[in-house]
């Protein structure tokens, strides 16, 4: 018997074999989907490996130079110096497709093109470790949001991978046998119909040929006693 209650009519056989077909065409785009999702994710992982690794790097050194800078001056001067940015920056996110999964990407551009507006401070009462460690955050800035653009896609991926695997898992687990069982059950009672028909009718015409025969004899007798 069918998992759910089903009419064993042709027309409803003729809709489900259609409706099974289409199941297992969706099924086998949906597994090439999650294959390809699978190939994108793992190869997203290991660019997110790599620039992590050297975003941490570049954050350490960094980190040493204003270590540095802050032992060469006051934390009062240092405070002064970095008070007032010149430079600002503009972040533009847009979307890219992969795979039917739209992921950000950042641009950013800063209000000048001149490179030395990085720095908010004159030269003459800093050190020169303060220099370097701002033109290196400048530096390492640009890195971090292609981190930051590369995580998202790995996320965004790997939820898409989840729900497209719960979708082929429904058709492969649940709804392609369903209709399978449900085709099963309709053409084994369609064979029934066809066998109980088949021996009514056999039935019926040897009925008829039984009462043809009679009849045949009954007129055969009335014509013996009539010529007789």
């Amino acid at each position: 018997m069918a998992a759910t209650v089903v009419t064993p009519t042709r027309m409803e056989l003729t809709r489900l074999k259609r409706k099974l077909k289409t199941a297992q065409r969706g099924h086998k785009l949906l597994k090439d989907k999650r294959d390809e999702l699978m190939k994108q994710f793992l190869d997203t992982v290991r660019e997110v490996r790599a620039l992590r690794s050297r975003v941490e790097a570049d954050l350490m050194r960094v980190h040493g130079s204003f270590t540095v800078a802050s032992a060469l001056m006051s934390g009062a001067a240092m405070e002064q110096a970095l008070m007032y940015p010149k430079q600002s920056v503009e972040l533009d996110m847009s979307f890219r497709n992969v795979m039917s999964v739209n992921v950000p990407t950042y641009e950013y551009k800063t209000r000048t093109s001149d490179t030395s507006d990085i720095f908010p401070y004159g030269f003459a009462n800093t050190s020169g470790e303060l220099d370097s460690a701002v033109e290196a955050l400048g530096d390492v800035f640009q890195s971090m949001l292609q981190l930051a653009q590369i995580e998202k896609t790995a996320q965004l991926l790997a939820e898409e991978i989840e729900k497209t695997r719960r979708r082929v898992n429904a058709l492969e687990y649940v709804m392609i046998p369903n209709t399978q069982e449900a085709i099963r059950y309709i053409t084994m009672k369609l064979d029934e119909n066809d066998r109980s028909t088949t021996t009514r009718l056999m039935k019926v015409k040897d009925m008829l040929l039984k009462e043809a025969l009679e009849e045949q004899k009954a007129r055969d007798a009335e014509a013996l006693e009539k010529f007789g």
